[in-house]
């Protein structure tokens, strides 16, 4: 009986080395140059590296909102994949919807008037695809997280003194959430803020752990 009990311990430290040895020799590579996206996540993960897939971003003919932000997550993470070994490679994309139509980053001063006038008052859904592939196991897990905002009733005046502070042109919606463009907002709807800013925390830290990597532990 004692040589059972001395066989499972045995097996018992093996396994906590191994998982051990797994945690701190996993890589992780955020697939993205949004400068946004690295940092909401490099506080969690100080050794991150970030690289730029180049994709095609383009949107597919009568594709929802749901399937081309998860597309493009698990496209980038897939590009940057090719190139890693034994590593977490996370990718992510957002879009906004405001009646059914998707809304594009305004990319200019005029677009964004335009955008922030139609969202007035409205109601505006946010689409972020998650994707994060293990290189080692070659697992892929893809996610669509969604996060709804009311708009205030804004003026002209308040849209244009908004975009001249935070100049939000590359952003979808044409805000910045995590400045001036909460006080846009009337209500907010959602498991996590952070999906505004396009990457989901919550669900990613969920998604790390199935593949092994605490962030609480393995950083």
């Amino acid at each position: 009986m004692s040589d059972i009990y001395e066989l499972n311990e045995k097996l018992s430290v093996n396994l906590e080395t191994h998982i051990t040895e797994t945690h701190f020799t996993m890589n992780i590579v955020l697939a993205s140059s949004s400068a946004y996206r690295k940092k909401l996540l490099s506080p969690l993960i100080p050794s991150l590296t970030c690289m730029a897939p180049d994709i095609d971003e383009s949107i597919k003919t009568g594709e929802s909102a749901e399937n081309y932000v998860s597309r493009l997550a698990l496209k980038k993470a897939s590009t940057v994949a090719k190139q890693q070994q034994n590593t977490l490679v996370i990718g992510s994309d957002q879009c906004a919807v405001l009646k059914g139509k998707i809304i594009s980053k305004p990319g200019n001063h005029d677009k964004a008037i335009a955008q922030l006038k139609a969202s007035s008052g409205k109601c505006v859904t946010f689409y972020t695809g998650l994707c994060v592939i293990n290189t080692k196991t070659n697992s892929q897990q893809v996610s669509c997280e969604t996060f709804q905002v009311t708009f205030r009733k804004l003026s002209e005046k308040q849209i244009i003194a908004y975009l001249d502070k935070d100049q939000p042109y590359d952003c979808a919606g044409s805000f910045k959430a995590e400045g001036l463009g909460i006080t846009l907002f009337e209500k907010m709807q959602g498991d996590d803020p952070n999906t505004l800013i396009g990457l989901p925390l919550i669900k990613l830290t969920s998604m790390l752990q199935a593949e092994g990597y605490d962030l609480l532990t393995s950083t």
